[in-house]
């Protein structure tokens, strides 16, 4: 009796671990699809960023050739081409495996790959001196980077479910969703009116347009490639009509999104573009991500703030990075005087006709400039045309000849 009740007290503490096997099981398995989801992520990014700077390459290379041929006839343009496509493509199946939460902050990896291709691929020879005083910022931010993109991956939130037509429903019509909607519905309406009403141009405002575009886009794509996968894996969804829906959101929000970037992109530097808008997109993506998908439902407080801690080293990474980068100065033409075939120069030192008006560009800019009507206006001569008749009035300062076509 005593071997058999020591039997069974070796055999109880048994009994939980057996009964957690399949909780365990999934665990383990949701981990994988966190992991194979990261991994698409960093390598769509990553192969990006080499597609992007390779039809960078052949762009240059072209413009400093006497080689005719367009860049669409080079086999280095078209093998960017390619690879754009294969990152895209793999950046996209992300979202199928990882939780939304996840895979939007990773895209710091394409600003790291960016940094380190511009340093590898640079021309210009530099003493170590001056390419350490140079490049230090870029380092620090590139390591940086790289340990907040550690910190996602490893507290990323642990959340999985099937992407199916009645899931993403049910999500759609959620009161938590149908109330962040209108929020941010009502906040691009306004940046969006002062944006082109009352033109301001201010960077913060354009690229907060672009990221609220941005997390429905991110929340789109999710839906779109999870149905997708599943219809591949056997369970059919594309009969569902929140997956057209979801199709024709997730290509008007990119458009747009698209749309005032390229604006953006006239009025501002890269660098600061590209700091701001990991920035703003990121967060704002992350914020839909947890109202939609309910990304850190059952996560504990200190998987929440190591995440967030890895975002905000992330953030001041790519901020380090993008900062180190050289600022284009922008071309302001302007009509000199001696710039003009067989016109004399009528100042002593060449000045400009063109007044300074401390704008973006000194000429041809679409500014309202009525307040300074009284210095643009041209200085009105009296012009009186020559009479042959003998009442001509003497002393006319100015006199117009009309000459015929002939002459």
């Amino acid at each position: 009796m005593d071997r058999a009740r020591g039997a069974a007290l070796q055999l109880r503490p048994l009994l939980p671990t057996s009964s957690a096997d399949p909780g365990g099981s999934e665990a383990s398995f949701s981990y994988k699809e966190n992991l194979i989801g990261a991994l698409l992520a960093i390598f769509g990014h990553l192969v990006v960023s080499i597609a992007l700077n390779l039809q960078k390459y052949c762009h240059i290379r072209l413009a400093g050739s006497k080689d005719p041929r367009a860049y669409f006839k080079t086999k280095t343009w078209w093998l960017g081409l390619f690879l754009m496509l294969l990152g895209e493509l793999g950046v996209f199946a992300s979202y199928a495996f990882a939780p939304l939460s996840l895979i939007v902050p990773l895209s710091a990896v394409s600003v790291i790959a960016s940094a380190i291709i511009g340093i590898i691929f640079i021309k210009e020879k530099w003493k170590p001196k001056d390419f350490l005083r140079r490049y230090v910022l870029s380092f620090v931010g590139c390591g940086l980077a790289i340990v907040g993109t550690y910190l996602l991956v490893t507290f990323a939130p642990n959340s999985h479910e099937k992407m199916t037509g009645e899931n993403i429903t049910r999500h759609l019509v959620s009161w938590p969703f149908l109330l962040y909607m209108l929020v941010e519905i009502i906040l691009f309406c306004l940046l969006l009116y002062f944006y082109k009403e009352k033109n301001a141009n201010n960077i913060v405002v354009i690229l907060l347009l672009v990221a609220l575009l941005g997390s429905m886009t991110v929340v789109t794509v999710k839906a779109v490639a999870g149905m997708l996968v599943l219809s591949i894996q056997g369970n059919l969804q594309l009969d569902y009509p929140i997956f057209y829906v979801m199709f024709v959101c997730m290509v008007a929000t990119a458009v747009y999104q698209a749309a005032f970037l390229s604006q953006a992109s006239q009025m501002y530097d890269s660098s600061l573009i590209a700091s701001v808008g990991y920035i703003l997109s990121t967060t704002i993506a992350i914020t839909a991500g947890a109202v939609f998908y309910l990304d850190f439902i059952g996560e504990d407080a200190l998987h929440i703030c190591m995440f967030a801690l890895g975002c905000l080293i992330a953030f001041l990474g790519v901020f380090l990075i993008t900062r180190n980068r050289k600022k284009a100065i922008p071309f302001e033409p302007y009509i000199s005087m001696d710039a003009m075939p067989g016109m004399q120069n009528m100042h002593d030192k060449g000045m400009t006709v063109q007044p300074d008006l401390k704008a973006s560009f000194s000429y041809g800019a679409l500014e309202n400039n009525d307040n300074i009507s009284e210095i643009c206006a041209p200085a009105t001569l009296p012009v009186m045309q020559e009479e042959h008749s003998s009442g001509a009035a003497p002393g006319v300062p100015y006199r117009v000849l009309e000459h015929t076509k002939k002459e």
